[in-house]
């Protein structure tokens, strides 16, 4: 937690909560143990305090600017944004205290924004989910929402090749490649076409592919069953 929380109703999304020491010495443990650290962080200082002392990833960042963004950049720090999820919190009257529902609407009505201004910058921006309790429905739907600032072709980009590099895993996920993880979703249209058929995973997903084992499958062509798909003609 580099920086206040939207669904906490008792701190400021202004506040940052730690020194630069203590981040220090946790990016230094983080360093030891071969990994690095992400933060959560919405504001410039708190991202910034957090990029000066090698932070490497941001969840958020909805209220990035253009220096920050530069700065994330030269770094090669990677940016995840979460807009379903405040999108989603907003639908239910009720869901948030007042004064958390104040800070949703700050940061929904920012967040597209700040996704073009890291893009613009060359940020490398990744996919991911901060959705509370029984809103994970909504989490597809993300993808629809970041096509009125990105392309098709840069937000499966987000969701596949960028997520890879920031697991440290691109040399095994993100790619439809020899010796890559068999994980696929077989679809009925093309999503570099319409990006939006992803927020309908129930109407255009045909078939769920893992390990190269069929787990999930409503297309003829393609029964569910535990053997492993070498090839799919």
């Amino acid at each position: 937690m580099g920086g206040g929380g939207v669904a906490s109703p008792t701190d400021r999304i202004e506040n940052i909560q730690f020194s630069d020491e203590e981040i220090r010495a946790i990016v230094t443990v983080a360093t030891n143990a071969g990994t690095y650290v992400t933060t959560h962080a919405y504001t410039p200082q708190a991202i910034q305090q957090a990029l000066k002392q090698g932070v490497m990833g941001v969840e958020h960042g909805n209220l990035i600017d253009e220096k920050t963004a530069k700065l994330m950049a030269e770094k090669g720090a990677f940016l995840t944004p979460t807009l379903i999820t405040y999108a989603t919190m907003a639908k239910f009257e009720g869901f948030l205290p007042p004064a958390s529902a104040k800070k949703n609407k700050e940061v929904l009505e920012k967040g597209l924004h700040a996704i073009k201004i890291a893009a613009d910058a060359g940020v490398t921006i990744c996919f991911g989910t901060d959705l509370l309790g029984k809103l994970h429905f909504a989490q597809s739907r993300e993808f629809g929402l970041r096509s009125q600032v990105q392309s098709s072709l840069e937000i499966l980009r987000s969701a596949t090749i960028n997520a890879a590099r920031m697991l440290r895993q691109d040399k095994f996920l993100g790619q439809v490649s020899p010796d890559f993880a068999a994980d696929l979703l077989i679809l009925n249209e093309n999503p570099l076409e319409d990006i939006k058929i992803l927020d309908e995973p129930e109407k255009h997903v045909l078939a769920t592919i893992k390990a190269g084992r069929v787990h999930a499958s409503r297309w003829s062509k393609m029964a569910t069953d535990l053997h492993r798909v070498d090839n799919i003609a």
